[in-house]
């Protein structure tokens, strides 16, 4: 976890090449963290009948369902079995992590059937106000998913992961993005980091990447931020 420095800024862990380098969990989960409180504002926030906003917020939404049940499933197949075999008498820990992802996602289906439903009825408003109540729901189970598997997952990750098994969660994290959407995720990821977090998430970009980001990356992201969150 970050810490603070004499002067009251927010440092990072110092990264090391024989452990796992955990933070960067951290600084995804933020991501979900915020789109996570945003959604239901969002649907909230669409005029009665306004099909093509409804539309853009449901596609955005169900972006957003489809990233975290992915990266869910990379952690039940990549990291829980290893930190049950590992950890020592740490399965009550992992067994809450799984029934925790089971409670996320239980709020992931109820809320993909309201979706549908707010989607085709083309921005009803009570279709709307269920399915933000139901996002409302999902942040509360999500939340203390996230702060749990900070506090008390992440250090036996870095005590019983290799690197290597670490970086195949990152790897493998990347495989479901399209290409051309590879700039906004980088974006949203960079949104809420410190400067030192952005220079350590730039670094592992390939050279194209970071060229990319610096002449239409931060454009992309911020025309994209401005197009969804406008009304808010």
């Amino acid at each position: 976890m970050p810490s603070a420095d004499n002067t009251g800024n927010t440092t990072m862990p110092s990264v090391t090449v024989d452990r796992p380098y955990t933070h960067e969990m951290v600084i995804v989960h933020r991501v979900f963290r915020r789109e996570a409180a945003l959604m239901p504002r969002l649907v909230r926030a669409v005029p009665t009948g306004d099909s093509a906003r409804t539309a853009k917020v449901a596609d955005y939404v169900q972006e957003y369902m489809d990233g975290l049940h992915h990266h869910h499933s990379l952690e039940d197949e990549l990291i829980w079995p290893l930190l049950r075999s590992r950890a020592g008498a740490q399965d009550d820990l992992v067994a809450r992590m799984e029934l925790q992802h089971h409670a996320i996602d239980e709020t992931l289906t109820q809320a993909t059937a309201l979706l549908l439903r707010w989607r085709t009825s083309g921005g009803d408003p009570a279709a709307g106000a269920e399915l933000a109540a139901a996002l409302d729901e999902h942040q509360t189970v999500l939340t203390e998913h996230l702060d749990d598997e900070e506090r008390l997952v992440l250090p036996l990750v870095a005590e019983h992961m290799t690197v290597a098994e670490w970086d195949l969660v990152g790897t493998r994290g990347l495989e479901t993005i399209p290409k051309n959407k590879m700039l906004i995720a980088l974006g949203a990821i960079l949104e809420d980091a410190s400067a030192e977090e952005q220079a350590y998430f730039l670094r592992k970009a390939p050279t194209v990447g970071r060229l990319l980001w610096r002449l239409v990356g931060r454009r992309q992201y911020a025309a994209r931020c401005r197009d969804l969150r406008g009304p808010l």
